[in-house]
């Protein structure tokens, strides 16, 4: 055993100027594990908060609470304890908060602290971060594919387009080194064509293309000419995901669309879709259809679970009973696993158990507002996730992300990494096993 002797919790900065909190859990042994909560944009009504304080000053985005739940009941009630009992360690923070939401502690100092307490407890047993969540959650390790923002909108480019993400994961890839630089190739090929055209208006929050486009299936065509100006052909190699981050645009069962000026029912939203999914070569969807909309989740993965990968974000939140409750419903066959929605490690591990137990995908996931810290390029390594979403191809809070995984590489050989199975039950899989076949 070895006890936890100090938690401190410290103001830092995210990737949007904006304080978050910072946690150092030292060991009796004078280890050292530290993590930093990240911050979301476009939020699930149902996943933790973010304790802010509120008022005039930092635009209301201040932690002084969360910073004092940190060092005072949080650090109180965990100084002493087994840092390798994350679970147990979990559990108490729990207690000392059973509101649903996080809302007395603050999800951002939940997390902050659940995650430095898995850094300390690797540091302890002196192993990589990837290989202690392998060897403590019982999952294989395996670098994951990669889903990476070409074109950003919604909430992250002020909804200068409506649909969030626009992005490519290249299943066709043999290592994930070639993914980075295949991604590297479309992302400046998108940025050539949308400069050619008077279309570009900047960065967006996670560093993809904040565009300036007429409508969003222009994104789309745009993707497509990128991908093609890249020297791949789109379909093969390389193939598009989508974030739609529907309840950003829902209101009353209303969908809107307002670059477009356009307003539909679930009904029509699930038909445009389907004919985006007709016309361009996606196979993930994120989001399809809001959080409340569960007929039209369900619908829509009827219609096209046997096609596309269909993720819960908003949707699931990162909760075990929504991903079991989805399970039961047919709605969805992959969840995203962003830890500070749940609040805790132990909840994020037990939405992936969860996930996994009935064969869904599972994308580990990072938020809008993020920071150097690189904790899940290692939880997507060592749970075998498959998947890693970090956003876009630039800016050193993604790219630090990023160039982990090639770091995690090295040590785990070129051959750990997953290609394209996780992909292996959409199109895209079902056409690579006919041209292996042939």
């Amino acid at each position: 055993m070895t006890a936890i002797k100090r938690v401190f919790g410290r103001r830092v900065w995210d990737s949007r100027g904006h304080p978050t909190v910072e946690v150092d859990v030292t060991l009796a042994n004078g280890v050292v594990g530290r993590a930093i909560a990240p911050a979301g944009a476009s939020r699930g009504t149902r996943e933790a908060i973010d304790l802010r304080d509120g008022g005039r000053a930092l635009r209301g985005k201040g932690v002084s609470r969360a910073l004092a739940s940190v060092n005072g009941p949080i650090a109180q009630a965990i100084t002493g304890m087994d840092v390798a009992d994350q679970s147990g360690i979990d559990r108490v923070i729990l207690r000392l908060d059973p509101s649903a939401l996080k809302e007395t502690l603050g999800g951002n100092a939940t997390v902050a602290t659940s995650l430095a307490v898995l850094h300390a407890a690797a540091a302890d047993a002196g192993k990589a971060l990837w290989l202690h969540v392998s060897e403590t959650t019982g999952f294989t390790p395996s670098l994951p594919l990669p889903e990476i923002q070409i074109f950003g909108g919604g909430a992250h480019a002020g909804r200068r387009v409506d649909i969030q993400d626009f992005m490519i994961m290249v299943p066709g890839a043999d290592s994930f080194d070639e993914v980075m630089e295949i991604t590297n190739e479309v992302y400046f090929a998108a940025g050539d064509i949308m400069a050619s055209k008077g279309k570009m208006a900047g960065v967006a929050d996670e560093g993809g293309w904040w565009p300036n486009f007429d409508s969003n299936e222009e994104a789309l065509e745009t993707l497509v000419s990128a991908i093609e100006k890249a020297g791949e052909k789109p379909g093969e190699r390389v193939v598009i995901s989508l974030d739609i981050a529907a309840s950003e645009f829902c209101t009353d069962d209303c969908y809107r669309l307002a670059l477009e000026d356009r307003e539909m029912d679930n009904g029509a939203m699930i038909d445009m879709l389907g004919g985006w999914l007709d016309s361009y070569p996606i196979a993930s969807i994120e989001d399809p259809l809001a959080e409340g909309d569960v007929e039209g989740t369900r619908e829509f993965t009827r219609r096209f679970g046997d096609r596309v990968q269909i993720i819960g974000d908003d949707y699931l939140v990162t909760n075990a009973a929504l991903v079991e409750q989805a399970q039961e419903d047919g709605a969805c066959n992959a969840v995203l696993i962003k830890v500070n929605q749940a609040g805790t490690v132990t909840e994020g591990f037990d939405t992936f158990r969860k996930a996994r137990s009935a064969g869904w995908g599972a994308i580990v996931s990072a938020r809008s507002g993020e920071t150097e810290d690189v904790s899940i390029s290692h939880l997507a390594t060592g749970l075998g996730g498959g998947q890693l979403k970090v956003g876009s191809f630039t800016r050193s809070e993604r790219m630090v992300k990023w160039n982990e995984c090639l770091r995690i590489q090295d040590a785990l050989g070129v051959e750990s990494f997953v290609g394209g199975a996780p992909l292996a039950n959409t199109w895209w899989g079902k056409q690579s096993k006919k041209e292996t076949a042939a």
